[in-house]
C-alpha cells in the first residue's frame, strides 16, 4: 500500500481517483490548492503525488518547481486538461516523472503509478501473465502463445483489467468505469465492441461471456 497525494481542485475527478486508489489498496489524500499540495508533498509522508496544473493559489508548475527546488525526489505524475506538446515538455523538464492528459482512464493511471512506485523500490511486477498470455506494462508488449501482437490503447487497457482480475466476473459498468474513465456513458455498447476486438487478437476462448452479468478471463 502506498500513500498517494492527489492535488486536484475539481471535486468529481478527485473523488473518482480517491475511490479507485482505495479499491487498489492505496492510501490517498486530497489537496485542493497549490500551497496545500506543496506542504503535503514536502512532509515526507507520501510515496507519490498526482498533480493537476490548474490549482488555485499556486499552479502545478509552481508546486513542482518549489518541490524540486527544495530537493524532494517525490515521484510526480502530472494530470491536466492541457495536452499540448509545450505543456508536456514543460512538465517533464520541470521535474515531473510522467504526464497524462484529461480525460483519462483510471487503469492507465494506476499502471503508471505502479511503474513509478516500482522505480522507487516497489516489488510489484509490471508483467501480467495468465497461461500463455502476457502483458508488459513497461514496454506495452502483448504476447499470445509466444507471438507478439499489437493492441490499441483501449484494447490494452481492457486486457490489463481482465488480467488483474483473472476468473472474476466484471460487469459492463465496471469495465466502462475502469477502461473509459470517469466520464463514461453507462448506456454505451462500447465494451461489447472492444471485447470482440480483443477476442480476435488473443483468442475467443480466453474471454468468456457470463450471461446477464458481464465477462471474465478464463483461468484454465
Amino acid at each position: 500500500m502506498a500513500a498517494i497525494l492527489i492535488a486536484e481542485d475539481e471535486a468529481r475527478i478527485a473523488a473518482f481517483i480517491e475511490k479507485g486508489l482505495r479499491a487498489a489498496s492505496h492510501s490517498p489524500t486530497i489537496a485542493t490548492t497549490g500551497p496545500d499540495a506543496l506542504a503535503y508533498a514536502l512532509s515526507g509522508e507520501f510515496d507519490l503525488m498526482i498533480l493537476d496544473i490548474g490549482l488555485p493559489g499556486m499552479d502545478g508548475y509552481e508546486v513542482l518547481e518549489n518541490l524540486r527546488g527544495q530537493g524532494s525526489p517525490l515521484p510526480v505524475i502530472i494530470l491536466t486538461a492541457r495536452d499540448s506538446v509545450t505543456d508536456t515538455v514543460a512538465s517533464l523538464e520541470g521535474g515531473a516523472d510522467d504526464y497524462m492528459a484529461k480525460p483519462f482512464r483510471f487503469e492507465e493511471l494506476l499502471a503508471r503509478i505502479r511503474i513509478r512506485l516500482k522505480d522507487q523500490g516497489s516489488t510489484q511486477s509490471v508483467v501480467l501473465t495468465q497461461g500463455s498470455l502476457s502483458l508488459d506494462l513497461r514496454t506495452r508488449i502483448v504476447t499470445v502463445d509466444q507471438r507478439q501482437t499489437e493492441l490499441s490503447a483501449r484494447e490494452f487497457a481492457l486486457l490489463e483489467t481482465f488480467l488483474r482480475h483473472p476468473g472474476q466476473v466484471l460487469s459492463r459498468a465496471q469495465l466502462l468505469s475502469r477502461v473509459w474513465g470517469y466520464d463514461f456513458d453507462p448506456g454505451s455498447n462500447v465494451v461489447d465492441v472492444y471485447v470482440r476486438y480483443l477476442r480476435n487478437k488473443v483468442g475467443a476462448d480466453r474471454i468468456l461471456t457470463v450471461r446477464g452479468a458481464g465477462y471474465r478471463l478464463a483461468t484454465d
